[in-house]
């Protein structure tokens, strides 16, 4: 919620603007010039009678004017009258009543007149009154007997004063009366009862009347007043009240609307111009009637009518006469109505339309005075020569009269005179002086030279040349030391010599100069403007919600002219800061420490330079929890249902959404609150039902966004009456616990819910579909009972009914239970195994009769386990499985069984109570399946042209195994995989010595064993054969040569340069140009054996392919170790190796899935420079 205002100096310059106006026609005091009345008392002046009477007239005139004054019409001499004196150099009395004089002998109508030699001016008619506050007289008040609801007037009439006084009503103690819709005061001072009440006894009514002049209050005596009930009163009492003490012995009846004022059907009311109309209607009745005004045939005019005393005054301020008219106020209450029609008139005295203003001519020059006012009704306009009618004054041959108008012609300096214009009406008089000066003067400037103006950008700037000359001077203005003279749009000129830019702007400054010129001469000035950047708020406060002790801080970020030096100040509803410690302003911004519920409200940050004011404001709204309601009522006690009221507590700025309505058993549970039910945040009552055979007491929680409010005092308490229970206890259960019993048990009813003392159950049972009749027990304090000796898990009956002292609760429904259950007595038969394949297998079995179940059936649990692998023929540790199907199911799958293997089960049956007998146990063999990889593969004892290779059998052989398959090809140097070679092995063999290989030459084994099913997975590794000593030899000599280095230096940047186009090739996803050959030497990991000859099938490019990873130096000890490597050709495949010609060309492509090698063993070729020269030879 966020205000921006802003105070430019326009609105400054325009009320000195306007000043200027009114200075530019006054004559120089130092010129001859008739008088002018600069002040003088008012019209009706009435003055305190206790201090001197001072009747002010002041005036201005060159030469200074002498002055004189009339009393009632003629000449009053003041040096005749010891107690008058008039000031020095001034023509205001000073009557002294403080030393001996009366004001009453003062009374009377003065008038001042100011003269010199140029004529006269005169005063207004000044009426003197001295205020009175007369005693009120003496009367004797009866005391007021009135019944109850009748209507009473109690009249003031105080006595007649000057000014009228002030009257209110109040009572011994001083404290005012409280008034309402039924008791106000009426504009005549009267107070008037619609209809008395009871509580409107009292003997201390007293009226007050204040007479502000003299500071003084007049009191009436006492009324008193006693109000009656015909049925409160005794035989006693009404025997001593006389027939003219009461108004009648009807009972309290309710009225239709009379009016107490004013009286009749319609009335008048004259009201003048400019005054506030005060129209009233005040009404007796039962109920207090309630007041509606409507103008006929128009509406009541907007932003003018105000409604008081309860709407019993229509109050219209500055009344025109478009306000007459017709008036209707109307009475109304539930039995009828009643109206008045106030016929308005509005009158005027004369106001001014064109009043006379001074006129400075030169010799030879015409002009006019005007003098026009309106009024209701029209005044006559009546003219004076220096105070005398003109019809008498001495006659000037310049001038002629014309109505309202004077008209001169070629005027000479003896034309000089003070002329009044009187216009009158029946309601009063205006009276006006002007001069005509005649004179021959040449132009001066008033306006102090080289003065300086600053504005703010964008706003008019006003440069004032006040001015004066005889004939008129011409105005002119210049910008600039050379300056042509200023025409256009862009300015406006004022009759009194202003320039005004409308809208300034930063060429807008500089010099200007004013030149005034008459046939008697020429005069200048100059001036300097000077434009500033406006203030702005930048960042301005923003609406802030905060909870009561939190913190909240207001921005004020502004922008200004670096020349201007601005303050700032934070007001909270537009007054000053609270002296608070809590309250830190900042240089642009304001904090509130601790906030509370007072810090609400409008916090404005006011900017101020001395050209201009910025401001903007923000609404901060502190909410919090509502405050708890309070006075809580109950009303309309039933004995099923009460009422609740209450009034909610402030909602701390957040509307309450609800209202919580808690209650306390304090029969039952004293201390204990709980849940009885909400309403909405907009209701205050709420019906609520009620149990028997409780003390309740009701609270009320109020929620709003912010939380809860604390709980309101409770109510009283009101306890119900007992009665039979209204339900019977829930969750009724028949669970037998034993074979030969029945278990009944209930969740019992809570306290206020038993309806009365000897809260009890009735438990009754009988066996299902047996003709028995109910079996019953009556028991207290209990939730459960035991029937024992029943036959074993047969069907019950069973049903729990609530009693009290007062009676049973209603029938209760009956619940089908069941006494405790038996194990099983007979096992599944027929139990059949099928098996599916080599790990699951599917048992089926027959239902067992349901009779034989002995309770709720479960399901049935197959136990199975491993008796032996057929392989090994070897025993061990027997773990039973167990497999549960729930329900009446008679099959099952079992899943997870080893392949080749003999397995047993066996079937129960499960209920409630337990496990029956176990069924025959079951023999299934399970078929035999592929086997695990070997559990081990080591390659020993390398030579020049053999390695040696060992491996243990699978850990998990599935069967019988039939023999073993072992691949291998040669790895050159770049990693590419040679011609793939296959040997078959048989099953009971563990090593084998390949010869006959290339010596310094890696090679890729892959391993695995078969069953007749088929191969299982594989197992890789790799190994190195060495290399020959004397060719090792003759490598390090050529390694030590110079051109060998050079040579090697070469290769190793051609490497580099190759290794560079890859990387970018690979970048852009380009491909090896070897793809064709990769269909021969594929890996062999991946390629599928087909089922008709055990060949491996085509490759399938189903992967991106990476580089191979380079080997790294092989250490002295011969073993090889593996590096990743960045630029490495490995990173292109999943981690198998591609093939190679016995030349090293590279002649296969990597792909399929990347094998995890086994640690150990692994090994690789270092590239010495005789194996680098080997690959490229």
């Amino acid at each position: 919620m966020m205000k921006k205002m802003s105070i430019p100096t326009s609105k400054a310059s325009l009320v000195l603007f306007l000043c200027q106006i009114i200075s530019a026609l006054d004559v120089p005091l130092d010129l001859s010039q008739p008088p002018t009345i600069t002040q003088q008392s008012p019209k009706d002046y009435i003055v305190d009678p206790r201090e001197n009477i001072v009747i002010q007239c002041e005036a201005k005139g060159k030469p200074p004017p002498s002055f004189s004054w009339t009393r009632n019409g003629t000449h009053f001499d003041i040096d005749k009258d010891a107690q008058v004196t008039m000031k020095p150099n001034s023509g205001t009395l000073v009557v002294n009543i403080m030393n001996g004089g009366k004001a009453e002998a003062y009374e009377g109508v003065y008038q001042c007149t100011a003269r010199n030699e140029r004529g006269a001016a005169i005063s207004n008619n000044i009426v003197i009154r001295p205020s009175r506050s007369p005693l009120w007289t003496k009367e004797k008040l009866e005391p007021n007997h009135v019944r109850e609801g009748d209507s009473l007037v109690l009249h003031c009439r105080p006595p007649v004063g000057l000014p009228p006084p002030i009257i209110f009503w109040m009572d011994n103690a001083f404290q005012r009366l409280p008034q309402s819709e039924r008791v106000s005061q009426g504009l005549n001072g009267d107070l008037y009862f619609s209809n008395v009440q009871p509580e409107d006894t009292r003997e201390d009514y007293i009226c007050y009347a204040r007479f502000n002049h003299t500071q003084t209050i007049q009191q009436k005596q006492p009324i008193s007043v006693k109000v009656f009930s015909m049925d409160s009163l005794n035989d006693t009492i009404a025997a001593n009240l006389s027939d003219t003490d009461i108004y009648g012995a009807k009972p309290v009846t309710e009225r239709q609307p009379v009016l107490l004022t004013p009286t009749g059907s319609t009335s008048t009311k004259v009201e003048l111009r400019g005054n506030v109309l005060l129209l009233e209607c005040i009404a007796a009745g039962l109920p207090t009637p309630v007041i509606r005004w409507i103008k006929e045939g128009g509406e009541l005019p907007a932003n003018r009518t105000f409604f008081e005393n309860f709407k019993k005054t229509l109050k219209i301020i500055d009344v025109s006469e478009a306000d007459s008219g017709n008036y209707k106020c109307i009475a109304r209450n539930t039995l009828g109505s009643v109206h008045h029609v106030i016929s308005v008139t509005v009158k005027a005295a004369p106001y001014w339309i064109t009043a006379p203003r001074n006129l400075v001519l030169s010799p030879g020059e015409d002009g006019t005075l005007i003098c026009r006012a309106n009024g209701n009704p029209k005044p006559s306009i009546s003219w004076l020569a220096n105070g005398v009618p003109i019809a008498i004054a001495p006659e000037d041959p310049s001038r002629k009269v014309d109505g309202d108008t004077i008209i001169f012609s070629h005027v000479q300096e003896r034309s000089s005179a003070v002329y009044q214009c009187n216009a009158s009406n029946e309601y009063g008089y205006l009276l006006a002086n002007a001069f005509v000066n005649v004179l021959a003067e040449p132009p001066r400037i008033l306006t102090p030279a080289n003065k300086l103006y600053q504005v703010i950008a964008d706003s008019p700037a006003l440069l004032d040349c006040a001015y004066f000359g005889s004939p008129k001077p011409e105005i002119e203005w210049f910008k600039g030391v050379k300056g042509s003279i200023l025409r256009g749009n862009e300015y406006v000129f004022h009759d009194n010599g202003t320039l005004e830019i409308p809208v300034a702007q930063k060429n807008s400054a500089g010099t200007y100069t004013c030149v005034a010129r008459n046939e008697l001469g020429k005069i200048q000035n100059e001036m300097q403007l000077e434009i500033k950047d406006p203030t702005m708020i930048i960042k301005q406060p923003e609406y802030k919600v905060i909870q009561r002790y939190g913190q909240v801080s207001f921005e004020c970020i502004i922008k200004h002219d670096s020349t201007l030096l601005p303050t700032v100040t934070w007001l909270k509803n537009n007054d000053e800061l609270p002296d608070d410690e809590r309250f830190l302003v900042g240089k642009d911004n304001l904090t509130i420490m601790n906030v509370t519920d007072k810090d609400d409200g409008t916090y404005t940050c006011i900017v101020n330079t001395t050209l201009d004011s910025v401001s903007a404001s923000a609404v901060l709204t502190v909410v919090a929890r509502p405050n708890p309601p309070f006075d809580l009522e109950l009303t309309g006690q039933l004995e099923r249902s009460i009422d609740l009221s209450w009034i909610p507590g402030d909602e701390n700025n957040s509307p309450i959404t609800n209202f919580v309505i808690e209650y306390e058993d304090a029969l039952h549970e004293p201390g204990v609150w709980h849940y009885q039910t909400e309403v909405p945040g907009t209701q205050t009552t709420a019906q609520l039902k009620l149990s028997p055979y409780v003390n309740y007491s009701f609270r009320v929680i109020a929620v709003n966004k912010i939380g809860r409010s604390q709980p309101s005092e409770p109510s009283e308490q009101y306890l119900t009456k007992s009665a039979s229970p209204d339900e019977n206890p829930a969750n009724v259960q028949g669970i037998g616990s034993e074979p030969d019993n029945l278990v009944i048990t209930w969740e019992p009813l809570k306290g206020f819910q038993s309806n009365g003392p000897g809260l009890q159950y009735k438990v009754s049972w009988r066996q299902k579909d047996v003709d028995d009749e109910w079996t019953s027990v009556i028991v207290a304090n209990v939730s459960k009972y035991i029937v024992s000796g029943t036959p074993t898990f047969v069907p019950y009956e069973v049903k729990v009914q609530a009693l009290n002292d007062l009676g049973y609760a209603p029938e209760p429904s009956e619940v089908i239970g069941h006494s405790g259950e038996d194990l099983p007595m007979v096992a599944p038969g027929n139990v059949q195994v099928h098996v599916i394949n080599s790990t699951l297998a599917k048992v089926h079995w027959d239902p067992v009769p349901l009779k034989t179940v002995r309770g709720h059936l479960q399901g049935y649990k197959v136990y199975y386990w491993k008796v032996q692998s057929l392989s090994r023929r070897s025993r061990r540790h027997i773990e039973k499985k167990i497999l549960t199907f729930r329900g009446n199911k008679t099959f099952g799958m079992l899943p997870g069984l080893e392949p080749y293997s003999s397995y047993k089960l066996n079937v129960r049956v499960v209920n409630g109570k337990g496990e029956g007998p176990a069924s025959p146990d079951k023999v299934f063999n399970t078929p035999e399946g592929v086997p695990s990889s070997p559990s081990f593969l080591k390659i020993t004892n390398p030579t020049l042209d053999s390695l040696t290779l060992e491996w243990g059998s699978p850990t998990h052989p599935n069967g019988v195994l039939i023999s073993y398959t072992l691949k291998f090809q040669p790895i050159n140097n770049t990693h590419e995989l040679g011609p793939l070679v296959e040997i078959k092995i048989p099953a009971n063999e563990s090593s084998l010595i390949l010869k006959n290989l290339n010596y310094s030459t890696r090679y890729k084994f892959y391993f695995n064993a078969q069953t007749s099913v088929g191969s299982g997975s594989q197992i890789t590794e790799e190994a190195v054969t060495i290399m020959d000593e004397a060719m090792a030899s003759r490598q390090v000599d050529i390694a030590t040569q110079g051109w060998f280095i050079g040579l090697m230096c070469a290769v190793a940047l051609l490497i580099l340069i190759l290794l560079i186009v890859c990387f970018i090739r690979r970048n852009k996803g380009g491909k090896y140009p070897v793809k064709e050959k990769e269909d021969a030497h594929a890996d062999p990991e991946i390629q599928p054996m087909k089922e008709d000859d055990g060949t491996f099938g085509e490759y399938s490019d189903a992967e991106d392919h990476k580089p191979l990873k380079k080997g790294s130096r092989t250490p002295s000890d011969r073993t090889v170790k593996k590096e990743d490597s960045d630029d490495s050709l490995v990173d292109y495949g999943e981690g198998v190796n591609g093939q190679f010609n016995e030349d090293g060309s590279f002649i296969g492509q990597y792909s399929g899935k990347k094998e995890k090698e086994p640690e150990g063993n692994e090994s690789s070729e270092a590239p010495s420079p005789v194996n680098a020269m080997n690959s490229f030879v």
